[in-house]
């Protein structure tokens, strides 16, 4: 944009920083890109939406960030935000749409709406199947904009959306660049939603290896012939079980997943011997429901936790229809 004279004001930044190398939930701070000289406005921490004043000036704001699909990834809560900023104060916004790497794949329970939280915007289940344009089509379709007054109710947003070209939904899609530091190939970005469940656990998901989001375990889960050591690295400067042996599973050769798999979740619940450290608070707000720590605590079985969220998936569908640009 700046080699064709365009006079970009400034950027704002979500999770991970502008060039994508923060760990997860590290705060970002505003301040110059040191290449191009531009201010950086966090949208990550106490400030995700964009203020009026951040916004002073500018004509038309343009959202490009690479989503994964999986709900719980903060850059369609991001997506959220920067709409209704826009809204709010007139702008317009241009999203220049990227191919989901999973989106093929509509699965996983439904968000309730009490559980709702900045890894969790939406009435939507785990895995929603939409590139990010999609998204923003259906956040504005849906009217999920609040406006800040309270007597203006819900606004729109002056949307904007750049489609890909020559993409199908189901075509295989391996990213360029790696969306976020613990994402590194195709394999992690495929295994995400699957593995992420595990971060309201006590089980480590291979941050502080070269293998996260492709590898699970503990100290507390059975010996097994594999392991690892969890040691400092870029995305995750103090990792879960920092220098302790886990003992886990390696999923870096399995064949590509096509929904959500609760197999793992459920293996390493059912091997932790106390079972009352298993989960933590973040459980609730990643699965978007207590149904689902209630079944696995029940030893309810991986066939009827799925048909538990078929109503809801089939209703979600018919809903999403209404939003879809490509085949």
């Amino acid at each position: 944009m700046l080699a064709k004279t365009i006079a970009v004001q400034k950027i704002f930044a979500p999770e991970h920083g502008f060039r994508g190398t923060a760990d997860a939930g590290e705060v970002i701070k505003d301040g110059k890109d040191t290449k191009t000289g531009l201010q950086i406005v966090s949208l990550y921490g106490n400030n995700k939406k964009p203020k009026p004043d951040q916004l002073a000036g500018i004509d038309i704001l343009v959202f490009d960030l690479q989503d994964v699909g999986a709900r719980f990834y903060t850059y369609i809560s991001s997506l959220h935000y920067v709409m209704e900023a826009c809204a709010e104060n007139n702008i317009q916004l241009i999203v220049l749409d990227r191919p989901n790497p999973n989106g093929g794949i509509v699965d996983g329970p439904l968000l309730e709406k009490e559980h709702h939280s900045f890894v969790g915007m939406h009435e939507i289940p785990l895995l929603h199947g939409m590139t990010i344009g999609e998204y923003a089509k259906m956040i504005n379709g849906e009217n999920w904009l609040n406006a800040s007054t309270n007597s203006a109710g819900h606004v729109q947003c002056k949307l904007t959306v750049i489609p890909c070209t020559n993409y199908k939904r189901t075509m295989p899609y391996d990213l360029p660049v790696k969306p976020s530091p613990n994402l590194p190939n195709a394999q992690a970005i495929n295994l995400y939603a699957s593995l992420c469940l595990f971060e309201g656990t006590n089980v480590s998901v291979g941050r502080g290896t070269e293998k996260q989001f492709q590898i699970y375990g503990s100290p507390y889960l059975s010996k097994s012939e594999f392991s690892f050591t969890p040691k400092p690295n870029e995305g995750a400067k103090d990792p879960l079980y920092n220098g302790k042996l886990c003992y886990g599973e390696d999923l870096t050769k399995i064949n590509k997943v096509t929904q959500l798999e609760l197999k793992w979740l459920l293996k390493a619940y059912n091997e932790t011997a106390d079972k009352s450290k298993f989960f933590n608070a973040f459980f609730t707000k990643l699965a978007g429901t207590k149904k689902l720590q209630a079944q696995i605590e029940k030893g309810v079985s991986e066939i009827e936790i799925r048909a538990s969220w078929q109503k809801d998936l089939e209703q979600f569908k018919e809903m999403r229809k209404r939003y879809l640009i490509y085949e």
